[in-house]
C-alpha cells in the first residue's frame, strides 16, 4: 500500500477502477477469494434475517450481485446499486429481472422516496468515499423508521499497521495494489481511524452491534498463515446498525 498527498480520490477514479475489475468480481472473486467467501460473507450473513419475504432491500454497493442473490433467496424486493458501469452489466447479468440493478454512487442525493427500504446493506464500499455524512443522511432518509443499516469496511487496525508513515487519527488517502488474475491494479480508498467510524455511525443511526469477524475453519484449512493474520488483526469490520 503507498499513502497518496491528494486531497481526495474521485469518484471517475473509483469508476475507472470496478469497471476494470468488474470480471475479476464476476468470475472469481465469488470462489476464489477466501477473504470474501469464508471471511467477510459469513459473517455478514449471520446478521442478515433469516426471512426477508414481503421486506424492500437496498444493496448499496452491489459489485457483481452476489448479496443481491443471497437477499433474494431470503425473500427479500431488492434493488442494486453500484457506480460502475460494468459491474452494474455483471450484476444485471447475473440477477436477471429479479432484481432492479441501477448505476448509482452513494454520494449525492438518491432517486427514491423517504422510508423506502426496510434493511440496507453495504459490503466493502464506504471506505470508498472520504466523507460519510451525507451518505448516511441520505441512507437515513430512505430507510424505514424502524429499518436495519448493515455494513462492513476496512478494520482500521489492519490498514496503519501496514503503512510506512501513518497518522491514525487522520482520515487518510490511500492507493492499495491488488493483484488479480497476473494484473495490478491501483484501487483508491480512505482509512479512517475507529472512533470517526463509530461517531460518523450513531450520527444518523442506533449501533445494535459491532463484529470484528474470525475466519472459517475452511480458511484455515486452505490458507493457516492467513488465518493466523487475520485472528492476530482483523481485516474488516462490520457494523450492524438502526435507523433513529
Amino acid at each position: 500500500m503507498k499513502q497518496e498527498n491528494r486531497p481526495h480520490a474521485s469518484k471517475d477514479q473509483v469508476k475507472v477502477v470496478f469497471n476494470r475489475l468488474a470480471p475479476v468480481y464476476e468470475h472469481s472473486v465469488d470462489t476464489n477469494s477466501l477473504y470474501n467467501s469464508e471471511y467477510e460473507r459469513p459473517a455478514m450473513m449471520n446478521q442478515v434475517p433469516s426471512s426477508l419475504r414481503n421486506k424492500t432491500v437496498l444493496d448499496a454497493g452491489c459489485a457483481a450481485g452476489w448479496y443481491s442473490e443471497q437477499l433474494l433467496g431470503r425473500g427479500a424486493k431488492v434493488v442494486a446499486i453500484d457506480i460502475s458501469p460494468e459491474m452494474v452489466v455483471s450484476a444485471k447479468r447475473r440477477l436477471g429481472d429479479k432484481a432492479k440493478v441501477l448505476c448509482l454512487g452513494l454520494e449525492g442525493s438518491m432517486p427514491f422516496h423517504d422510508h423506502s427500504f426496510d434493511f440496507i446493506l453495504s459490503s466493502l464500499t464506504l471506505h470508498y468515499l472520504k466523507s460519510w455524512n451525507r451518505t448516511f443522511e441520505e441512507l437515513q432518509r430512505i430507510l424505514t423508521p424502524d429499518g436495519s443499516f448493515l455494513f462492513s469496511v476496512h478494520h482500521p487496525i489492519s490498514d496503519v499497521a501496514l503503512l510506512d508513515h501513518p497518522s491514525y487519527f487522520e482520515t487518510e488517502l490511500i492507493i492499495d495494489q491488488w493483484k488479480k488474475d497476473c494484473k495490478v491494479f491501483e484501487v483508491p480508498f480512505y482509512r479512517r481511524p475507529l472512533k470517526e467510524i463509530i461517531n460518523t455511525t450513531m450520527s444518523y443511526f442506533s449501533i445494535e452491534e459491532i463484529i470484528e469477524p474470525e475466519p472459517t475453519a475452511a480458511f484455515k484449512k486452505e490458507s493457516p498463515e492467513g488465518y493466523e493474520r487475520l485472528m492476530k488483526r482483523p481485516q474488516f469490520l462490520i457494523i450492524n446498525a438502526k435507523n433513529k
